[in-house]
This record gives C-alpha cells, sequence and structure tokens, in this order.
C-alpha cells in the first residue's frame, strides 16, 4: 500500500562516530497533506527541494513553508534545496533567486545539488545533521555518540496523530 510517503534509512559518519538518519520522503502531493503533515512533527531537520528547471515547485515553496509552521517543531533545521543542476541549460530559477527565499526565513540555509550527478548530496546531509547536533545539549550528544550509532529517528507513533499548529509563525 503506498501512502504518498517514501522511507530510506541513511548512515553518514560525522564526528567519528555513524550517525543513522531516518528519512522520510513526502513528495509534495497534495491528495496526501493530511497524512504527511504528521511526520513534520519530530522531524529535527526539514529539506525543502525544487526543481531549479520548473518555476512551479519554487512558487509552491509558500505553501510548503505553511505546513512547517502549522505542523513542524520550531527546532527543525531547515534547509532550502535547488535540484538538477545537471539541467543548468533549462534552468528557470536562478540561484539568486533560491537565496532570497531562504534569506527570508529564519535559520534557512541554501544550497543546490544534482541527484542524478550526485553533486552535494552528501554534503546536504552531513551539513544538516552537524546543524542538528548543534542545537542538541551537550550531555545528550556526548551520551548519544558514546555508542557507535547516533539515532536521529524520532519514535514513531501509530497511527500518527496531527499536532496542534505551532504559535510562532516563521514565513508566510
Amino acid at each position: 500500500l503506498f501512502i504518498g510517503v517514501d522511507f530510506k534509512i541513511k548512515t553518514v559518519e560525522l564526528r567519528g562516530k555513524k550517525i543513522r538518519l531516518q528519512i522520510w520522503d513526502t513528495a509534495g502531493q497534495e491528495r496526501f497533506n493530511s497524512i504527511t503533515s504528521a511526520y513534520y512533527r519530530s522531524a529535527k531537520g526539514i529539506i525543502l527541494v525544487y526543481d531549479i528547471t520548473k518555476k512551479e515547485t519554487f512558487d509552491d515553496l509558500p505553501k510548503w513553508m505553511k505546513m512547517i509552521d502549522k505542523y513542524a517543531s520550531e527546532d527543525a533545521e531547515l534547509l532550502l534545496v535547488g535540484n538538477k543542476l545537471d539541467c543548468e541549460v533549462d534552468r528557470e530559477i536562478t540561484r539568486q533567486q533560491g537565496e532570497k527565499f531562504a534569506q527570508q526565513i529564519t535559520g534557512m540555509r541554501f544550497c543546490e545539488a544534482s541527484a542524478k550527478d550526485n553533486f552535494n548530496v552528501d554534503e546536504i546531509f552531513l551539513k544538516l545533521v552537524d546543524d542538528i547536533l548543534k542545537k542538541m545539549p551537550l550531555d545528550v550528544i556526548r551520551n548519544e555518540l558514546s555508542n557507535s550509532i547516533l539515532s536521529l529517528q524520532p519514535e514513531p507513533e501509530i497511527p500518527p496523530e496531527l499536532p496542534p499548529p505551532r504559535p510562532h509563525v516563521r514565513c508566510c
């Protein structure tokens, strides 16, 4: 049964330790909004990806920021990624447009990548994890990093419940 969310585990090495990430790809399909909004609540990091060759994907970013503001933790690290650098000749969204959008959101970082060419993909995850670890209390990091694997995955809730809207709004 496909519910509009793809799930992957990725292990990265940072600070001399292996860190296991649980990645939920919600794919941005509107018909799954009621389900995918539940995944925002315990996310420690959120990567918003748009296609640099499709303006409509960039134009949807304010809608996704509203979802993040409504359901995600204020402490979640935010990263905006312009994907498909391998299709530079078909570019519709300039790097400056992506940077400008990210600058409007408190704490949001920006970068461009090519999933097809694997350009900047590992760096995206490493930077996001590093930013997440910087926010964690020092005693938690010492405890967790003393183990061989630090897991940044939330405890699953079955069925997931929708969280109340966040009081603080970052954008839009």
